[in-house]
């Protein structure tokens, strides 16, 4: 069977619903115009798509719903300039073009039976949310999985609206933390590393997936390090530097990687191997 995604030509879509997540975020909720194309789709968690933004260009984004629902796909914005900029001024009911699914995913299947620690900052929530309800969709697939998330402020964190859910299941154990306590809070006051630290998770038949801002990650691994998991335990995600997805421009290289090709997904053993660019 031919395959029906052409990655050059942007697919149609329309936006179901839009979700202001902070002052800065915005969720979009999209479908294809083409029902067979949408039911036709697959990708897996990890994979990225390019959004259009009409009149202007486009930009990366993981697609940050799980593939184990499929009514829409799910893309978070963060506003950083024009293209975002843009995609930002969208409502529901509005056009959109999606190039999908680019890069490599998590390898889920290496996964299976082994604990499971997320970290994330921010933003980088959105490239672990479908990998970690993928596996709360799984959720006899894995081991223990613990979420660690944080913010600068609760304003600051994305998904609240999922949070009290994720805090209150008893078959996960979520953490939430901010960088200075705040009216009403009523979780952890810290730095993301240094709560991991606190928190202490074992590397033993573990793999520890972290995403955020690049001093966050920098400070991530270090932790991570101290408490013992190996270089290859240790996963996170690139896809805010690719720029064609496909391999063309040659604008995403690290050294002689290419994130839209070898990645965006990376063990910390492989980009050891590569100019330190984190």
């Amino acid at each position: 069977m031919t395959d029906p995604f052409n990655p050059y030509l942007p697919e149609v879509a329309t936006i179901l619903e839009t979700v202001q997540e902070t002052h800065n975020i915005m969720t979009f909720r999209v479908r294809f115009d083409d029902a067979a194309k949408m039911a036709a789709f697959t990708f897996g968690p990890g994979q990225v798509g390019q959004l259009s933004a009409p009149g202007i260009g486009e930009s990366t984004f993981v697609i940050n719903s799980p593939p184990t629902r499929m009514d829409y796909l799910q893309f978070s914005v963060m506003r950083t300039g024009e293209v975002t900029g843009k995609l930002h001024n969208l409502v529901a009911g509005d056009k959109i073009g999606v190039r999908a699914p680019l890069g490599k995913p998590f390898p889920v299947e290496d996964m299976k039976g082994k604990d499971i620690v997320f970290v994330g900052g921010g933003i980088g929530m959105a490239p672990l949310r479908t990998l970690f309800l993928y596996m709360l969709d799984n959720r006899a697939d894995f081991g223990k999985i613990r979420l660690l998330y944080g913010a600068r402020s609760p304003l600051d964190m994305a998904f609240s609206a999922e949070l009290p859910e994720w805090t209150s299941r008893d078959d996960i154990e979520t953490t939430l933390t901010i960088d200075r306590d705040a009216e009403g809070w009523q979780h952890k006051v810290g730095l993301i590393p240094n709560v991991l630290l606190e928190m202490a998770p074992t590397p033993e038949n573990c793999v520890a997936i972290t995403c955020g801002p690049p001093i966050m990650i920098k400070f991530t691994l270090e932790a991570l390090k101290k408490l013992g998991f190996a270089d290859e335990q240790i996963l996170t995600t690139l896809e805010k530097r690719m720029k064609c997805g496909i391999g063309i421009c040659g604008r995403c290289n690290i050294g002689t990687s290419y994130v839209c090709v070898d990645g965006p997904v990376y063990t910390y053993a492989q980009l050891k191997q590569l100019p330190n660019e984190l």
